[in-house]
């Protein structure tokens, strides 16, 4: 089944060198990529593209993309997840990732356009700031984890959070999105 994206041709992707199919999402994804390389300071080899989780609720199961999972000090420190229009809308699925993505709470949490970003703590769940600029250095984000407590993400608060990012990535979903694996129970 084909995507319904338009396809531009192909792309290498900045991180990995993979092939990956050239879309407008895709770019943004490719802008990210660099801003965090090449402005924020960041290893490639700390920044897991396309990190796939796997979200459940009830029989329900999936597989939903994180476009970044950045890794600190072999802790995951900050996601990011990008999605075109609003930000705001992201928010409430882009903590619950936050919460599955590692045994414990990741600390910064971003959301973004790629025009625009909403940077979260991933504990509660407040913008502490905005724009792309503001999305954590990495000397910016050792920082932070110095003081951040990985506090453990409980097995019912887990099983919450999965429900909530099926509900918002997965029910509904475009049929052609082909970002979205959907598995048979």
């Amino acid at each position: 089944m084909a995507g319904h994206h338009l396809i531009l041709g192909e792309l290498v992707d900045f991180i990995t060198g993979d092939i990956l199919k050239d879309t407008h999402d895709e770019r943004y994804r490719q802008k990210l990529a660099r801003l965090l390389v090449e402005k924020k300071g960041y290893h490639k080899k700390e920044i897991e593209p396309r990190f796939e989780l796997l979200v459940k609720a009830g029989k329900n199961k999936a597989i939903v993309k994180v476009d970044f999972v950045i890794t600190l000090s072999g802790k995951a420190c900050m996601i990011i997840k990008y999605g075109p229009g609003s930000l705001v809308t992201r928010y409430r699925p882009a903590l619950a990732a936050s919460r599955l993505v590692a045994p414990y709470q990741v600390p910064v949490v971003v959301v973004t356009n790629g025009e625009d970003a909403a940077i979260l703590d991933g504990a509660i769940g407040n913008v502490i700031s905005l724009g792309l600029d503001s999305i954590p250095s990495k000397p910016e984000m050792l920082k932070r984890i110095v003081n951040s407590n990985f506090k453990t993400v409980s097995s019912d608060r887990t099983e919450l959070e999965s429900r909530i990012i099926y509900t918002f990535e997965v029910d509904g979903s475009c049929p052609c999105d082909d970002t979205i694996c959907i598995l048979e129970t």
